[in-house]
């Protein structure tokens, strides 16, 4: 896909994450609708940049953004051990660390078993496989995740 076809902000926010990123440590993901974007599906709203990595590379990263890191209740659906949001970015950037989805009553670890590199103006960024992202969603289980999974694999048919 062309970086043309993103939106200025998303697109400038993109490349802010994978500058900050450049030193990291550990494997990270952007994932949600920006990856959705980076697969090449032009006709959603993407509000935010959502990121996965390890904690201490939440931490170095959420710094390098000028963001914080936030309490998280660990309520509802969702809770990690880091999470953070850098919201002075052309776009919000939420960053995520040790991520887990409530099954239940239990809590199971949510994570990508791949990695495939995508560059903005030579900047890397790394995403998630499509099928990878497919069973997050199908995990996550609700509306909106599943009419994602409808999009991205029509995207893959």
């Amino acid at each position: 896909m062309s970086t043309d076809d993103l939106p200025h902000e998303l697109q400038d926010g993109l490349v802010a994450v994978g500058e900050a990123a450049h030193d990291l440590r550990d494997p990270w993901w952007i994932f949600g609708g920006a990856a959705m974007a980076l697969y090449g599906l032009t006709d959603l709203h993407v509000p935010d940049i959502d990121v996965l990595c390890s904690p201490r590379d939440a931490r170095a990263l959420l710094a390098a953004l000028d963001g914080e890191v936030v309490a998280d209740p660990g309520e509802g659906l969702f809770r990690s051990a880091v999470f953070g949001r850098a919201p002075d970015q052309p776009i919000l950037v939420e960053v995520m660390a040790d991520l887990e989805t409530r099954d239940g009553a239990e809590w199971q670890a949510v994570g990508f078993t791949s990695r495939r590199r995508v560059f903005i103006d030579d900047i890397p960024l790394f995403v998630p496989d499509i099928r990878d992202h497919i069973n997050l969603y199908r995990l996550f289980g609700r509306p909106k995740d599943l009419v994602r999974v409808e999009q991205l694999e029509r995207l893959i048919a």
